[in-house]
């Protein structure tokens, strides 16, 4: 399953918008909007979902479920909270976890 959030940042991340999408993936216009428009997963044919699925990944996307590892390799973003509202477990950043251990030692004597 997608989510309508998912859909929005994956049609970001090509630099698409609706319009793009809709005719990358043979799917009409007011139908993106609505699963666009949705709350949480997208609620659609199972075929227009998969042409919609289809036309993301052939752009370069991956479909990241809750709790799961990715496979790609590259940039990406995922949310830090679950669909139930919880947060998961931190697991350091490499970036941001260093830079942050830099600057507070940069205070030091």
């Amino acid at each position: 399953m997608i989510t309508s959030q998912q859909m929005r940042a994956a049609r970001a991340l090509l630099g698409i918008d609706q319009r793009q999408l809709a005719a990358l993936s043979g799917v009409s216009l007011p139908t993106i909007q609505r699963m666009e428009g949705s709350e949480g997963q997208v609620r659609s044919v199972v075929d227009t979902l998969v042409k919609v699925i289809n036309a993301l990944e052939a752009g370069g996307i991956e479909i990241i479920g809750e709790n799961a590892t990715s496979n790609g390799v590259g940039r990406g973003v995922r949310l830090k909270e679950t669909a139930s509202g919880r947060q998961p477990k931190r697991v350091l950043s490499m970036l941001f976890d260093q830079a942050h251990i830099s600057e507070a030692g940069s205070d030091a004597p």
